[in-house]
């Protein structure tokens, strides 16, 4: 089975907690806190392996979640940072977030890695909070969660050559005559369900991957047929075989089939009209290619054109040696154009994102939220006096009782944070 496209879960690692402990030896007294701080937890990383290529592990594992932090010991001790889960994709693996459609990662290169969902950042034990004024502070922070998202998990071959065009014109036929390849044949549609891949090799020696993609019809780029699901495997290819049966043995015309799925791939990605195309006029071996081929060569102008026969094996040396040559002339990868960068740098003032907002719940509760306080209350160990009352402090030199204040919020009234509630008290 070919997987090319699934939705998974990532999430990063926790962050370990910070200890609250102090020091206790003989003929020290007074030893003063010793509390050290959680680890970090580990990212989710997607790796290259171009050993594989298709996306069939994760049909059947759909979660990733990496290992959090340890938490902080005694003695000052750092808790250990979790390692990173490492998961292997395919060269040509596209990484989007689901929610924001963002790009993450577009992956094309063997050991190229990249950090999908970050681990959170370990809590700081209660020795860095030792102060003058507070000498054995029982003040710890629990460690940060690690980022989680959904993202979509889209693969794009990378072939060299991407064959295309409408069913039953001999694609499969033709990839496994000049490959090692071993497609599905038969003489009826869609036989091909999945893009299948093999090596060719010409005979002076010059070898490149050629990709048969499964056949196009009228309206694939709306989702019709079987073709729109795997266009943009032909994205990544550097020249495509518009295979064309040249004995219109369906009773298609081979001038209408050409026009046809040059528009399909236009209406795609309209890059795909500068992309190099040669044309394979197949099945000359029957008598009725050679007048259609002879029409076909006047409306269509000055295109390169290879007559060839797969049941005979007539013209595909030529062909081979034209494909590799021009694959030398195009470049393995396209260039993305760099925008051009004015000189002149002007530094504009952008007002910092306030730490809180407050709305009102339809039960009359103040809601709070906002990533920074939101970050501040998950780090904020309530199970201690001190750290109950620096998240109050660190809540006041935001401005939320304030804030409250001026929202009309009184005594009693209750405060949302998250899933937790408070009382107001004036």
């Amino acid at each position: 089975m070919f997987v090319d496209q699934v939705k998974v879960f990532v999430k990063g690692g926790d962050g370990g907690n910070g200890l609250v402990a102090y020091r206790r030896e003989k003929y020290v007294p007074m030893g003063g806190p010793a509390g050290g701080d959680g680890g970090n937890g580990g990212d989710v990383v997607f790796e290259v392996d171009e050993g594989l290529n298709t996306l069939m592990d994760f049909r059947y594992q759909h979660h990733f979640k990496a290992k959090r932090g340890e938490n902080g010991m005694n003695q000052k001790q750092h808790g250990k940072n979790a390692q990173p889960l490492v998961v292997s994709v395919p060269p040509g693996t596209t990484v989007k977030d689901v929610e924001t459609e963002r790009v993450i990662a577009d992956l094309t290169e063997h050991k190229q890695t990249a950090v999908i969902a970050k681990g959170g950042r370990g809590g700081r034990g209660n020795a860095r909070f030792a102060t003058p004024r507070n000498p054995a502070p029982e003040i710890a922070e629990n460690g940060e969660p690690g980022e989680a998202l959904d993202v979509q998990v889209e693969l794009k071959l990378l072939a060299d050559v991407g064959l295309v065009g409408f069913p039953s014109v001999g694609k499969s036929t033709f990839l496994s005559v000049v490959t090692a390849a071993k497609p599905k044949i038969a003489d009826y549609h869609f036989t091909t369900l999945a893009p299948n891949l093999g090596v060719v090799e010409s005979q002076d020696h010059r070898s490149f991957v050629l990709a048969d993609l499964p056949g196009l019809i009228e309206g694939a780029h709306e989702g019709i047929g079987l073709g729109h699901q795997f266009l943009r495997h032909i994205e990544r290819t550097r020249l495509i075989l518009h295979v064309i049966d040249m004995a219109s043995l369906e009773g298609r015309d081979p001038y209408e089939d050409y026009v046809t799925i040059n528009h399909e791939l236009s209406s795609y990605d309209q890059r795909l009209d500068k992309r190099p195309q040669i044309i394979i006029a197949n099945k000359m071996d029957i008598p009725e290619a050679k007048e259609n081929l002879a029409s076909f060569k006047e409306k269509v102008g000055d295109v390169s054109i290879f007559p060839i026969s797969t049941v005979t094996r007539d013209g595909l040396d030529e062909l081979l040696y034209a494909v590799a040559d021009r694959l030398e002339e195009i470049p393995k990868y396209e260039e993305q154009p760099i925008e051009e960068v004015d000189e002149r740098v002007v530094y504009k003032f952008e007002k910092e994102e306030a730490p809180f907002k407050v709305t009102r719940a339809d039960d009359g509760a103040y809601v709070l939220y906002g990533e920074k306080i939101e970050s501040v209350f998950r780090r904020t160990d309530f199970s201690r006096d001190q750290s109950i009352n620096r998240f109050a402090r660190q809540m006041r030199g935001m401005g939320v009782d304030e804030e409250l204040r001026k929202r009309g919020a009184k005594d009693g009234d209750t405060v949302r944070l998250l899933d937790y509630e408070f009382e107001f008290v004036d």
